[in-house]
């Protein structure tokens, strides 16, 4: 059974950093891409970055280059999403999600196929 779940959300003052991660199990780690999304109530989900654990490549939406960036642990099948400067509208509930093979750029969601339950993000102003 594939499972994701994310961690490390909570509350946090415009300019500092939160650092967000997602356990996976279930599934061969190694031949997937992982994606961070976010979503606000009432608006479209959107992809945040992903990471390709075939060949390490990643890549990040324009809202959050140079400021977000996303690793990978392989011993402890976790990819991370180290965020720095955060932003009011960084506000979001974030979401790891997986598929095969890789991530080629900013997927839509419907191209992943398992997801974490999501874990909230608040930045106050």
């Amino acid at each position: 059974e594939v499972q994701l779940v994310e961690s490390g959300g909570g509350l946090v003052q415009a300019g500092g950093s939160l650092r967000l991660s997602c356990a996976a199990s279930g599934f061969t780690f190694d031949d997937h891409a992982i994606g961070w999304f976010r979503q606000v109530p009432g608006k479209e989900r959107e992809g945040v970055s992903c990471f390709s654990t075939s060949d390490g490549s990643t890549h990040y939406a324009d809202s959050v280059k140079g400021r977000f960036t996303i690793s990978v642990d392989n011993a402890k099948n976790t990819v991370y999403l180290q965020m720095n400067s955060l932003k009011p509208e960084d506000t979001a509930v974030y979401y790891c999600a997986a598929r095969l093979y890789m991530c080629w750029g900013i997927l839509p969601a419907y191209k992943y196929n398992d997801w974490g339950p999501g874990t909230q993000v608040t930045v106050s102003s």
